[in-house]
């Protein structure tokens, strides 16, 4: 650990002072980030390393970075592949075992692979349980107690509102993602909300 903790100091001595003020609040910007929307904080810090890396980074470039250990990289790097956010690439001249990574840079596609991935599923995966317990409901309803069937009944309709409201998420997603497709962000100057 103490030569990773070396290899930190020895890059953060290579950056000027402001990029280093930069660099380090961005890490840590995106790793509150990360944390926010309920990834792992040393996700959103491996992205930001590599996104302000100018070359692909292995692993061990990674551990050294950020003083953490290569199973943490490792586990990290695999959901953040998985999510589309960075990629495996070939480094010419590199070590032939190390795997090298590179940030994607087309942040809407990021934003549309979560949105469809993560999100719809968890918005599916509600849908599905509340339809469960609805179903539950209905087909007990008949023989609760009187008392008890007026709180089913309620408990029915406070179902049917939040199926609503999950079922109008899962369309102003699929809208989104559907109109905004192929649409260059970087185009965007500014929003003006009416």
């Amino acid at each position: 650990m103490a030569s990773a903790n070396n290899e930190k100091v020895s890059n953060s001595r290579q950056l000027a002072k402001d990029l280093q003020i930069v660099h380090d609040s961005m890490l840590d910007g995106l790793g509150q980030l990360a944390d926010y929307f309920g990834f792992n904080q040393v996700m959103g810090q491996l992205y930001g390393s590599l996104l302000l890396s100018a070359e692909p980074l292995s692993l061990d470039d990674m551990m050294g970075r950020l003083g953490i250990s290569k199973a943490s990289v490792s586990t990290n790097m695999r959901s953040l592949e998985h999510m589309g956010m960075v990629r495996q690439v070939w480094v010419r001249g590199g070590n032939g075992r190390r795997k090298y990574y590179q940030a994607e840079t087309d942040f809407w596609q990021i934003f549309s692979n979560i949105l469809s991935g993560r999100e719809m599923r968890d918005v599916e995966r509600a849908l599905a349980v509340m339809e469960e317990n609805r179903q539950r409901i209905s087909n007990t309803i008949a023989e609760l107690p009187a008392d008890q069937q007026i709180l089913a009944r309620l408990y029915l309709d406070r179902i049917a509102q939040m199926q609503a409201l999950f079922r109008f998420a899962q369309l102003l997603i699929n809208s989104i993602l559907n109109q905004v497709s192929g649409i260059d962000v970087s185009d965007v100057s500014g929003v003006e909300l009416q």
